[in-house]
């Protein structure tokens, strides 16, 4: 069982079928001639989200026979992941749906008809170059990381020949410019607040430096700026496609499909001709497109207001997801876990997050409409944070929390305090803040040392806490007014909320000594 094979026509569909693969229900072949003449969608960022969300949702579009495009990959930074993991198997790969009750939905996505380098040294600019002048194009789109957003002024100095993902987009948009002022979308699918802002931003750079150079002609910025022409939407996308695991391997070879190599790049990408991901998958899009659009719809894709992506944004960054996820993964760090799943096997941790979700955040959401919050963070609780089949760690989730307290916890707080809400019924946030500082040593409950993951303000925090000792009630806490009062770090002074006390109290109690970790966060669990 090949994906090649699929491609060629010379398979035994009842084989594939009997064994779980969901096969294209669609002329390949046709969807490749007509997207190659009249191209809709060029996607930026060839990786493992791509195949397992957007790629997968057109492939349900086509698979109603109601659209007959397919999508256009297009790679910026890794380009051997086009040699790798998609032209040696005709662009095809396979989803593979990890679900919560062990079993496994397998689909042949068969929805990309090219893949290309996007850069000068190769053929396939040219290509792109063609793409972008052709009227039909709707819709470009990202999932390159926020990272890829970034610009510096090295590569603004490049001039016409930049060398950054919003440089190289940027100067497409100009040969899109230059073939008549064709009208476009510009849309991100990256997990990452007010997205369109982002990519807006890096293409204004360019297009203002250009200009002011006097590189390409004043009316290009104007172009960029005309939302009858061009558009930046906002997006919310959420799906977990963590590397290709080996139990994944194993259960796809048993099965005798023997597209099942792991690749790994000179760059440490990490992908295979496979996809594994969970099952749960959301993305909410703003309905503000120029040149129509593909319909993603179709595939399970919510279009709706600029306003409601806010919301549902909102709603899973301060309350229904991300929150849960740092309460439980600095806790689980201290408690030892390495893995999501088994920390949701523990009935205080368990407890711990879905109060803090339900009993704590809830007060202050805002139901965007189209998606039920109290659904959505109950599709959190029972089915993804437990799903036995995703290796989600607590230590890869623990990485730049500095950086996300803020937003996940201060942005709740804030709204406690502008709506009047009784700030007594928070313990269980209060409690997740407490336990950064006890985290920050950098010792587990039972006294063993780990490392605390990656932050770029570790050294600086750490240096505040290190006066403390673990074990020793009589010390001097006053290092803790240094911490509680960043509200840099915690997005408000914890103390000018009234908070500062309660917390400190927390802490103390969570250094009391080994064991005290499990015995405070029961403690507290327990009366909330």
């Amino acid at each position: 069982m090949k994906l090649n094979d699929i491609f060629s026509g010379q398979y035994n569909a009842a084989e594939w079928e009997q064994k779980g693969y969901e096969l294209p229900k669609f002329d390949i072949k046709a969807v490749r001639e007509k997207t190659a003449k009249e191209p809709t969608w060029v996607h930026f960022g060839g990786g493992n989200i791509f195949r397992a969300f957007p790629a997968a949702i057109l492939n349900d579009a086509l698979n109603t026979g109601k659209y007959d495009r397919g999508v256009i990959v297009a790679e910026t930074f890794d380009f051997e992941v086009i040699d790798k993991a998609y032209a040696p198997y005709n662009n095809l790969s396979l989803c593979v749906n990890l679900c919560s009750d062990g079993s496994i939905e397998k689909m042949v996505i068969a929805s990309v008809t090219e893949a290309l380098k996007a850069d000068y040294q190769f053929a396939d600019w040219q290509r792109l170059v063609d793409i972008f002048r052709n009227p039909s194009l709707q819709m470009i789109s990202f999932t390159i990381t926020e990272k890829g957003y970034g610009y510096n002024e090295a590569d603004l100095a490049r001039g016409l020949n930049p060398v950054f993902a919003m440089g190289k987009v940027t100067r497409l948009l100009l040969e899109r410019f230059l073939a008549g002022e064709l009208p476009l979308t510009v849309q991100s699918m990256d997990n990452c607040s007010h997205n369109g802002d982002k990519v807006k931003a890096g293409v204004f750079a360019y297009a203002e430096r250009w200009v002011q150079e006097e590189l390409v002609p004043a009316e290009f910025l104007d172009y960029l700026k005309d939302e009858t022409k061009i558009t930046f939407p906002w997006s919310m996308i959420d799906k977990i496609t963590p590397r290709p695991h080996v139990k994944v391997k194993e259960l796809l070879a048993a099965d005798g499909f023997e597209d099942n190599d792991y690749i790994e790049t000179e760059k440490h990408t990490f992908t295979a001709p496979f996809v594994n991901a969970e099952e749960v998958q959301y993305l909410v899009i703003e309905d503000h497109y120029t040149n129509g659009r593909p319909p993603l719809d179709l595939g399970g894709a919510l279009y709706t207001t600029r306003e409601t992506v806010d919301k549902v944004e909102t709603m899973k960054v301060t309350t229904c997801l991300n929150p849960l996820h740092t309460a439980m993964s600095i806790y689980g760090c201290m408690l030892g876990y390495t893995l999501i799943s088994a920390e949701m096997q523990d009935e205080d941790l368990r407890a711990f997050i879905q109060k803090i979700g339900y009993m704590e955040a809830m007060p202050v959401v805002v139901d965007p409409g189209v998606l039920n919050p109290y659904e959505f963070i109950g599709a959190v609780i029972n089915r993804r944070l437990p799903n036995p089949f995703m290796p989600d760690a607590p230590q890869r989730i623990a990485m730049d929390t500095s950086q996300k307290l803020p937003i996940r916890f201060g942005e709740t707080l804030k709204k406690y305090i502008a709506r009047g809400l009784d700030k007594s019924n928070l313990v269980l946030i209060p409690l997740t803040l407490a336990g950064y500082a006890r985290y920050l040593k950098g010792i587990k409950d039972d006294g063993t040392p780990f490392d605390c993951s990656p932050d770029p303000m570790l050294e600086e925090l750490q240096a505040i806490v290190a006066p403390l000792e673990i074990g020793k009630p009589e010390q001097d806490w006053s290092c803790l007014k240094k911490l509680y009062s960043r509200a840099d770090v915690f997005g408000l002074d914890l103390y000018e909320a009234g908070l500062g006390l309660q917390i400190e109290g927390m802490v103390k109690e969570l250094f009391a000594g080994p064991g005290a970790v499990r015995k405070t966060l029961h403690k507290y669990v327990a009366l909330r």
